[in-house]
């Protein structure tokens, strides 16, 4: 007699610095961690097994017994009894109530061990979910560990290391090969292959030069690049996204907040349900033996059964889930509402100028005039052209330079808003723009230029000449990217029934690209309430309209339709607030990837939503009419609600490949 306080003792001892010590590391090793207190249950379960008297008369007096189901109870069922209890003092009692009832109602009717199973398998349902969790966070802790804390600075001639956070606008940093810049900024000096992926997703590393952009997290492969810095760290590409990401991730779809919803309502009926099942089966077996136990562990079973774990879980896990991936392929959902919206389009509606095509003017054709060579003219353009910071100028300018053309020097240069710029060059005037330019400084053109000018009104043209009309006619394209043509076939085969450009250039190159694609409608010439217009019109019968644009000029329109995509806005301000989602490839390649991964998210969520609702209406039914055991509701409960986090978890598989053969 004497041994049993001592035991007693030795085990109290155990059990309390036992669960410390699992809550202290669950506290510091995260899902690992909340993996502690399911092993910790089934331990101090086996061990109360082991200790249980064999008589049930002496379980009273058999402290060392008690003490271990104790162990295993508060080892299983501590996390989620704190959970119950806050959620019971909001008022919104959620299904760690009914599991911690239906635990705690095991005890006094001597079906310990089965209440001892249950816990074990909630917890380790509970640490399942906070992986899955944990998983779909890890994107973002990499993406802040991309960012060095530190650069490279260069100030008055020398160069010294310096955090971050210390650096300021305008400050130049120094990149070397195979180091990953620090902040936002554009090339000053040098030239480099610059690995972008984790921003664009684009594999292939991007030559940059001098005046070229460059984001943070980025890694600089062959050359040292001198960087200015253009924006705070705090305001950094990989920040936004950092940002962006961890908000999508706050954000609940509209199915998880229509099951937050109903839960307590559903929690509240089960709990009386249970009630009205105990007092039915304590009347049926009233006078026979157990009849107490019995309805108690009736209710009990019921409490299990429709639970609805499996239910709560279906949405969450697969909207972070499929968010984490998105990020992953460039594609950032800014919420799981914006997913399932996505899910619904069956219209998409297109901007031109940088979507559909590649948003830069290209010199395609030049016209000389009888007795003057294409190089002579392109090179005295471009020596005007280079004083301009208009796009068609750096066109002509770029046109030259890949020619390898000496670019002369200019005297007097002038800019005509709207008509085009002129200069002196060797003593003549020249000038570049439209014909009116010309008309004004009294330069009669060649007929073969004003000809020329005219037939081709679908195209982008300037005319260059010198004093007495002799010159060339410039033809420039903005041309549509190479992966338009397969992004539109790919979105046909994904169900889209309708394709419309919405642009405010002319009419005649919008329509020459719509046929070029395929596209099914045109609306050109517009404004950008106009655009907001068509795309409210486009969805005033309810059905999913997605626009998409460069998040500028474009932003009411995005605001206005069902899901608002913003395309190669890596930097850009004004796309990453309006849009819903961004794809930070500067390519359509990731737009048809989007819409499978969001359908993909929502086929998901459908399944697990079938399949929880259908296993607690099978368990319901099996519990009132065939009297189902604890345990077998134990298992197929906390079984299900695994399968549905599994379930969810398949969208971090996501293949763009698989999806997007473009």
């Amino acid at each position: 007699m004497s041994e049993q306080p001592e035991l007693s003792q030795r085990l109290r001892v155990m059990v309390v610095g036992g669960l410390n010590r699992a809550l202290e590391l669950a506290a510091r090793t995260g899902a690992r961690g909340r993996f502690m207190s399911p092993i910790l249950c089934v331990l101090f379960g086996f061990a109360a097994l082991a200790a249980q008297p064999d008589e049930a008369s002496a379980l009273s007096q058999h402290g060392a017994f008690w003490l271990l189901v104790a162990g295993s109870f508060l080892a299983g069922g501590l996390r989620a009894s704190v959970q119950a209890v806050r959620a019971a003092r909001e008022r919104r009692p959620d299904v760690n109530l009914l599991m911690i009832v239906a635990a705690l109602g095991s005890l006094p009717i001597g079906h310990w061990n089965e209440g001892a199973v249950l816990l074990f398998l909630f917890s380790l349902s509970d640490a399942l979910e906070f992986y899955a969790f944990e998983r779909t966070q890890r994107s973002v802790t990499d993406l802040i560990k991309l960012r060095p804390d530190s650069a490279c600075v260069v100030r008055d001639g020398r160069e010294f290391t310096v955090p971050v956070d210390e650096l300021r606008i305008d400050d130049r940093i120094r990149v070397r090969p195979g180091e990953r810049f620090a902040i936002d900024g554009r090339v000053v000096e040098g030239s480099s292959a610059v690995d972008e992926s984790i921003v664009t997703g684009e594999p292939l590393p991007v030559d940059k030069k001098t005046g070229d952009d460059i984001f943070a997290g980025t890694i600089n492969t062959d050359g040292s690049l001198l960087v200015r810095m253009t924006r705070p760290a705090a305001e950094s590409t990989i920040a936004k996204i950092v940002h962006m990401v961890k908000e999508a991730q706050d954000r609940k779809a509209p199915v998880q907040r229509l099951i937050e919803k109903w839960e307590p309502p559903f929690v509240i009926g089960v709990l009386g349900l249970s009630v009205l099942t105990m007092l039915a089966t304590f009347l049926n077996t009233a006078g026979s033996a157990g009849a107490v136990a019995n309805s108690i562990y009736a209710g009990m079973v019921l409490l299990v059964a429709a639970s609805p774990c499996a239910v709560v879980l279906s949405s969450p896990v697969a909207v972070l889930a499929t968010v984490t991936r998105g990020a992953g392929l460039g594609i950032l959902f800014k919420g799981g509402s914006h997913i399932e919206r996505l899910a619904s389009v069956d219209r998409i509606a297109f901007d031109k100028t940088g979507t559909l095509t590649e948003g830069r003017p290209i010199l395609t054709e030049i016209h000389p005039a009888d007795g003057i060579s294409e190089e002579h003219i392109l090179a005295r353009a471009a020596a005007v052209e280079r004083h301009s910071e208009h796009p068609i100028a750096a066109a002509i300018v770029r046109a030259a330079e890949q020619r390898n053309l000496t670019i002369p020097e200019v005297e007097n240069f002038v800019r005509e808003p709207g008509l085009g710029i002129h200069a002196t060059l060797e003593g003549r005037w020249i000038g570049v723009g439209s014909e009116k330019l010309f008309s004004n400084h009294g330069v009669t053109l060649f007929k073969s230029l004003r000809e020329d000018g005219d037939s081709r009104k679908a195209q982008v043209r300037v005319i260059a000449a010198e004093k007495g009309g002799r010159g060339a006619v410039f033809v420039l394209e903005d041309r549509i990217r190479d992966t338009a043509p397969a992004c539109i076939s790919r979105l046909r085969e994904c169900g889209i029934e309708h394709i419309m450009l919405l642009t405010g250039d002319r009419a005649e190159p919008a329509r020459q690209i719509a046929n070029e694609l395929g596209i099914d409608e045109v609306r050109a010439e517009l404004m950008p309430d106009q655009k907001m217009r068509d795309i409210v019109q486009l969805a005033k019968d309810g059905r999913g309209v997605a626009m998409i644009g460069d998040g500028v000029n474009d932003a009411p329109a995005l605001a206005a339709a069902t899901v608002g995509i913003a395309m190669g806005a890596a930097g850009t301000d004004v796309a990453l607030e309006t849009a819903d989602i961004v794809l930070m490839r500067d390519d359509l390649s990731a737009l048809p990837a989007a819409l499978e991964l969001a359908r993909d998210c929502r086929r998901v969520i459908q399944q697990s939503l079938a399949f929880a609702f259908g296993v607690i209406a099978l368990l319901v039914l099996c519990t009132l009419t065939l009297g189902m055991p604890l345990s077998l509701a134990v298992l197929c409960h906390e079984g299900s609600t695994v399968l549905v986090v599994l379930n969810g978890l398949r969208m971090l598989r996501f293949q763009k490949e698989s999806h997007l053969a473009i």
